[in-house]
């Protein structure tokens, strides 16, 4: 899952261009996109951190059935818009606005929690109806070791009993990311 730097671009402008749009109350762009990699059928997170490195909004989803671009677009106006802990991007914000696009690989089923690499693999946990997931930058940025890692993926993104991740009947996936950001 490489990108080139042409691609990266093409993408992130993607995303600016689409919060751009809905804050201006326009239509969002039309984009004519032919490389393979923008129709790739991949799952994508778009995050946004303001400049000051606070983070401002996450959304994302794990598969797609649309190509790579039309996940971007609609990620990046729930990451800008709709995600819960926050509210809307303002337009003044737009210029202290870092944008970070994860696109996902195929999720892996582990056995267990040893098989993960803190900082390489993001982790989705499910057990029944509940589910949450950390992409492998959490790591890096909190500093977490994987007890801690996965005892706040499961309480706090899950909705689950803290050690519910050591639970055999607990599903266990990691995947990796391609990060292009700004």
């Amino acid at each position: 899952m490489g990108f080139n730097k042409e691609e990266k671009k093409t993408l992130l402008k993607i995303a600016r261009d689409t919060i751009l749009a809905r804050l201006e109350n326009k239509t969002a762009p039309e984009f004519s996109v032919k490389a393979r990699n923008y129709n790739l059928h991949a799952g994508a997170f778009v995050t946004l951190h303001l400049k000051t490195g606070e983070l401002r909004g996450c959304i994302g989803q794990m598969f797609s059935e649309e190509p790579l671009y039309k996940t971007v677009i609609e990620m990046a106006q729930e990451a800008a818009f709709d995600d819960p802990r926050f509210t809307p991007v303002t337009p003044a914000e737009m210029k202290e606005l870092k944008i970070e696009i994860s696109v996902l690989s195929p999720l892996q089923r582990i056995p267990t929690a040893d098989k993960i690499k803190l900082g390489t693999h993001g982790v989705l946990v499910k057990k029944g109806p509940y589910s949450g997931v950390f992409l492998p930058q959490v790591a890096v940025e909190t500093g977490w070791g994987l007890e801690e890692f996965m005892n706040n993926l499961c309480a706090g993104k899950a909705g689950l009993r803290e050690d519910a991740w050591k639970d055999k009947n607990t599903e266990l996936y990691v995947f990796t990311v391609a990060i292009i950001s700004e």
